[in-house]
């Protein structure tokens, strides 16, 4: 699972052999996890753990970033 980006606390990557699913990054900090969906439009796709305000972040970074991702 190659890491794309780090900012902060937290790990953005892929796994490669997800081909049979739309195009998504894996967001990780300690023991939570969450799934965003990057294309039409970056989307939550699956969260455990992460409260609203952090999701809302991790959305925010994931735009400025979406270029990298």
């Amino acid at each position: 699972m190659p890491t794309t980006l780090r900012i902060g606390p937290y790990r953005f990557y892929f796994y490669s052999y997800d081909c049979g699913e739309p195009r998504h990054m894996h967001v990780d900090r300690e023991r939570m996890s969450a799934k965003f969906w990057l294309d039409p439009d970056v989307a939550l796709a699956a969260n455990y753990g992460f409260n609203r305000k952090e999701l809302r972040n991790i959305e925010r970074i994931m735009h400025e970033n979406l270029e990298l991702l």
